[in-house]
């Protein structure tokens, strides 16, 4: 069998320039719109001012940390338990406060929830959080001037802290 040699004509060449940068075209798209819908890589809106507000900060840190209390974070069970103990072991008082939960790479999937004193010296609130790997800001209501803050990254499996 004789395989029919076909010539190659000004409509391949085009049909083939086509499909070359049509690829090319579409992937760029596709990243354009990943890159715009995932983490914007914005940390502070305006870096001059937070560079003027960090000695402030530090203080305030060095403050809190003066004071000896230990916190503690639990997760699990759709429960979200949040502890602070005093330097002396004592549960400390607290009225309230808030945890939001921030994705490292996703700001899209930030969330926050009140939490509410449930006896014992502790908050909870009733969520489920999904898995992955959070950053849990806290501000709690423990009876001082400014909010207590504490910062912690989490791993959740399961819906439960690992």
């Amino acid at each position: 069998m004789k395989l029919q040699s076909r010539e190659f004509t000004g409509r391949h060449m085009l049909m083939i320039m086509l499909a070359f940068f049509g690829v090319i075209i579409t992937v760029n798209v596709v990243m354009a719109r990943f890159a715009m819908t995932s983490w914007t890589g914005l940390v502070v809106e305006n870096s001059y001012v937070a560079s003027q507000q960090f000695n402030e900060k530090m203080m305030a840190v060095r403050t809190q940390n003066d004071l000896g209390w230990v916190p503690k974070l639990d997760i699990a069970a759709g429960k979200i338990t949040f502890t602070l103990i005093d330097r002396i072991g004592n549960p400390v008082r607290m009225t309230g406060g808030k945890a939001t939960f921030q994705h490292p790479t996703f700001e899209a999937a930030d969330w926050s929830v009140a939490l509410q004193p449930s006896g014992n010296g502790q908050l909870s609130a009733s969520s489920v959080v999904s898995p992955g790997i959070w950053v849990v800001n806290l501000e709690i209501d423990g009876g001082l001037a400014v909010p207590y803050r504490h910062s912690e990254r989490v791993l959740v499996r399961d819906g439960a802290r690992q």
